[in-house]
């Protein structure tokens, strides 16, 4: 029976003196109101009321940054959110050096993206996401390197526009791709202007060339099934009746002319 008595003893005692840190953990021991040491996974025999033990968990952590109301350098009012990705590194620092590092840790991350962000023109928010998200994760990084974290990522998510402002930028944004129309038919009428002339150079220097175009061009509207057809005659085909006609008004005044 007092075998018995011992060993529920012992067990008693074991149960309030052994604590259990787990694989991704890290125990912070305070003796006495002093920082002692830090446990590592496994179990760990923590001594009430003289000793206190915190765990620390150092497992990758994701943190959404609420929506902020910011105001970039061009004066346009908006709001952004994000998350932010870190991990402690030194589990003593995350205790001592901070009172709670995962609040502190979100102010920061909204603070700093405030500043950034309001910092950067409307397009760059825009256009350069990837910048801006890599400007803040090494200011948090930095800032929190005494807290014993360290900040793997920040992405910025989402970034709201007033209505207003977005029918504006949809406004531009079609403007912007009539004028590339615009600009990529003037460079095809130029082109096209600039064979025509070659197809034109290359006709004129061969002789026969037109005759053998136009007698093609009649081919082809011989398949039309039109009634009318307008049909504009060569220069060089008036020519060559000219010159028919001038051959043959000199015949005609030998003939007439007496031997």
């Amino acid at each position: 029976m007092e075998i018995l008595v011992f060993l529920g003893v012992v067990v008693a005692v074991l149960i309030i003196l052994l604590r259990e840190v787990k694989q991704y953990e890290r125990g912070v021991v305070l003796t006495m109101g002093r920082y002692t040491s830090l446990r590592t996974p496994g179990w760990s025999v923590v001594v009430p009321i003289f000793q206190q033990m915190e765990k620390v968990d150092l497992r990758v952590k994701a943190v959404d940054v609420p929506d902020q109301k910011v105001i970039t350098r061009d004066n346009v009012s908006a709001s952004i959110n994000a998350v932010i990705y870190y991990k402690v590194s030194d589990a003593a620092k995350a205790v001592l050096e901070v009172e709670n590092f995962r609040f502190a840790v979100s102010q920061l991350a909204q603070t700093t993206m405030r500043n950034i962000v309001g910092s950067a023109t409307l397009d760059e928010v825009l256009a350069e996401r990837d910048k801006l998200s890599e400007r803040i994760q090494q200011i948090v990084d930095a800032e929190t390197d005494a807290w014993g974290i360290r900040v793997e990522n920040v992405e910025l998510k989402d970034f709201f526009l007033p209505q207003e402002m977005e029918r504006t930028i949809a406004k531009q944004a079609e403007a912007e791709r009539e004028r590339r129309a615009v600009i990529i038919n003037a460079e095809g009428e130029v082109v096209a202007a600039e064979n025509i002339a070659k197809a034109a150079n290359m006709l004129s220097a061969a002789p026969g060339a037109l005759h053998l175009r136009t007698l093609q061009t009649l081919n082809d509207l011989s398949s039309d099934q039109s009634n009318t057809v307008i049909f504009a005659t060569p220069i060089e085909v008036l020519r060559a009746v000219e010159g028919v006609s001038n051959w043959a008004r000199t015949d005609a005044t030998k003939v007439v002319k007496p031997g």
